[in-house]
């Protein structure tokens, strides 16, 4: 079959063909960039928080009522992490002051050197008065763990003194030393004769910030040793044997409830929840485009069913004329398919066009990474199959008209 006969006919009515390549191309531009959108979004919800097992860890936010002094405050956070321990099915607790992905904590600058002009970047800063290295099950990489005759107590109310050794995360110590071992080296606080330093004496495979930002900020962390106290209330992380979480939170809650003589002031998440609720927009962006790519697919499905069914109803005729002539069923039929497929083709290569250009902006405002080939080939190959599929049907039917009836004056 000769092309230039379907495309000279597709030139002398040009408004249908041209809404549908249009449709496809607007389609194809949206999908193949939602659907890459929707990727991004998913493998951000899932990075790793470099804790060895979420769904065994929790913690608990204590605040105690009726204690006036700091000594009392420091006395009940030594006991309630001696009632948490007790508890049957933990495996190790830790007081801690912020989590991850909880989207609370502190951020500090960094610099491998106090006489650079800028910071090196920023950090998410745990401070801890046990070990959180076993707790969370974080994965040391380089060095060791604090001893504990390292963990200083302070007191928040009277010593902002910063401790004087840190653990890091590997991203933050590749930033800081690219190529090079971090353990023995002085990591500083900021830049400038004010700046204070602390050596490296571990770094762990992994911990996310307390805000989970997206980029480099999102895993740089670091751990200090101090058991903190004079505010009122304390943080401990709890890991439980793997299975027995939710019991071991209500047996602990009770525990530390019934341990204390003056009333508390106690609040439980689970690491599981944190991750559930700063993804909750991530995730419904992403279900919100599944279902416009969804509804856009149908459309330009119905679009060109509707579209080949008025031209098999406007070319009856035609059809039975050919028919009349010698044309076989499957002539008439590769006839529609053809000429569906040569409109679908102008559309993909305008979607293409269109969804490079729509990845483009999208890069520039909203700092989104460019659009991969396989996205818009996959695309190509969907709207190609689409377009066969959506007109076979009227095709068939076209090829199914006998020339008597087509032929018939009405």
């Amino acid at each position: 079959m000769e092309i230039r006969p379907i495309l000279s006919a597709l030139l002398r009515n040009k408004t249908g063909p041209l809404l549908v390549a249009m449709q496809v191309a607007l389609s194809l531009a949206i999908l193949a960039n939602a659907l890459h959108i929707v990727s991004e979004r998913r493998d951000v919800a899932a990075r790793p928080s470099g804790l060895l097992d979420e769904a065994s860890t929790f913690y608990f936010a204590v605040r105690n009522l009726n204690q006036d002094t700091p000594e009392q405050m420091l006395s009940t956070i030594k006991r309630e992490l001696e009632v948490l321990r007790a508890v049957p099915g933990v495996v190790s607790v830790a007081q801690v002051s912020q989590m991850p992905m909880s989207q609370s904590g502190g951020t500090t600058s960094v610099a491998a050197d106090y006489r650079q002009q800028r910071e090196s970047g920023y950090a998410s800063t745990y401070f801890s008065g046990d070990s959180l290295v076993k707790t969370l099950g974080l994965k040391l990489v380089e060095g060791r763990d604090f001893l504990p005759q390292e963990i200083p107590e302070v007191n928040e109310q009277t010593n902002a003194e910063v401790p004087k050794l840190v653990i890091l995360t590997k991203p933050l110590a590749d930033k800081l030393w690219p190529g090079a071992p971090a353990v023995g080296k002085t990591m500083y606080f900021g830049t400038g004769s004010g700046a204070t330093g602390a050596q490296v004496v571990g770094v762990v495979e992994g911990l996310m910030s307390a805000h989970a930002e997206l980029g480099d900020t999102g895993i740089s962390s670091l751990i200090m040793p101090a058991r903190q106290y004079g505010q009122g209330g304390a943080m401990y992380a709890i890991r439980s044997e793997a299975g027995q979480r939710d019991r071991v939170m209500q047996e602990a809650e009770q525990a530390l409830r019934k341990s204390s003589a003056t009333p508390m002031i106690l609040r439980i998440k689970t690491v599981e929840d944190d991750r559930k609720d700063r993804y909750r927009a991530d995730t419904a962006l992403s279900w919100m485009l599944v279902t416009v790519s969804v509804l856009l697919l149908l459309i330009t499905c119905s679009g060109i069913v509707g579209m080949a069914s008025l031209w098999v109803n406007q070319r009856r005729k035609q059809i039975g004329v050919r028919r009349a002539l010698g044309a076989r069923k499957l002539d008439i039929l590769r006839y529609f398919i053809v000429e569906n497929v040569m409109i679908t083709s102008a559309g993909v290569l305008g979607g293409v066009l269109l969804g490079v250009g729509l990845n483009a902006l999208l890069v520039s405002r909203l700092e989104m990474s460019r659009l991969p080939l396989p996205y818009l080939v996959a695309g190509a190959a969907v709207f190609w199959a689409i377009g066969i599929l959506s007109a076979y049907g009227p095709a068939w039917r076209a090829a199914g008209i006998s020339p008597a009836l087509a032929t018939r004056s009405t």
